[in-house]
């Protein structure tokens, strides 16, 4: 599967390591934070939360060299789409006429079961279609507190390793945007509380599937040595480089790459079905 397949390789190689990490007083997270009241913004009419201002640890001192260090962050307020873009809502901006269709791009899927994350598309589509709804992508570092929140947990709905009903991932084979892919809005088929996660797989702040299902773009280039010397504030990433950051994991990645800090690159003309985004909004609406 191109950078892909060699993305799952490197990552299971670190697998064994990953997972001897001391385990925390809590299998759950106990964030105090309620999520906050979505609201609509932007042209494309998709809920939005508001992520407040403030500080919140980003990275892992015992993630892969590229999370290192675990370093305090602080971001001005921010807006985030609650799901990732829809099938349904790219082919509005496709049917706009500026794009053209990723190579995988199913019209059909997009009528049936047009719910499901739009895939497929190069970094710059992705970015156009943030632009055109009056948006932009996120900044890895929002992204990471929209994931996380401020108690620095590994995954979306805390420290327990996933489980096939709390996110969408390690699927194997493609197979259809109606098998492979999780609607957005109501996660996964038979999703429980039998974990004791009421909110399923969402993360603190009350968005779905920042962990598994797509893969999402963020806007920085990548520089694997990046967070060594990121500024404290507002950080955006570097000035260029030759690769985009990409978040959250997918159907197809193991466990490891779902966790909150893990940061994956690609060339900004990758197309992958494993990849999608949502977008993001700056509080002043500028």
């Amino acid at each position: 599967m191109g950078n892909s397949g060699l993305i799952l390789r490197a990552l299971a190689l670190f697998v064994a390591g990953a997972l001897t990490v001391a385990a925390e007083p809590s299998l759950f997270a106990t964030d105090a934070q309620a999520p906050l009241a979505g609201t609509v913004k932007g042209k494309d009419g998709a809920p939005m939360i508001l992520i407040p201002a403030g500080p919140f640890a980003m990275g892992s001192n015992e993630g892969l060299p590229n999370e290192r260090p675990e370093h305090i962050v602080e971001l001005d307020a921010f807006y985030i789409d609650q799901y990732e873009v829809t099938l349904a809502l790219y082919r509005k901006f496709l049917d706009a006429g500026k794009h053209d269709s990723p190579p995988t791009w199913d019209d059909e899927a997009a009528t049936t079961v047009g719910d499901r994350p739009a895939i497929g598309m190069k970094w710059a589509d992705a970015d156009a279609y943030c632009k055109w709804a009056g948006k932009r992508l996120p900044t890895e570092a929002e992204w990471e507190k929209a994931a996380r929140g401020t108690d620095a947990r590994r995954y979306p709905w805390g420290s327990m390793q996933p489980f096939v009903d709390i996110a969408n991932y390690n699927r194997g084979l493609w197979v259809s945007e109606a098998v492979t892919l999780a609607a957005v809005t109501s996660g996964l088929e038979g999703m429980s509380v039998r974990h004791g996660l009421k909110e399923g797989g969402k993360s603190p702040y009350g968005l779905n599937h920042m962990a598994g299902n797509a893969a999402e773009w963020v806007s920085d280039w990548y520089d694997r040595d990046y967070y060594q010397n990121s500024p404290k504030k507002n950080p955006a990433g570097p000035a260029q480089g030759e690769k985009r950051v990409l978040r959250g994991g997918s159907w197809a990645d193991l466990p490891l790459a779902l966790r909150v800090t893990a940061r994956i690159s690609a060339e900004p003309e990758f197309e992958d079905r494993t990849i999608g985004f949502r977008c993001a909004m700056s509080a002043t609406g500028q």
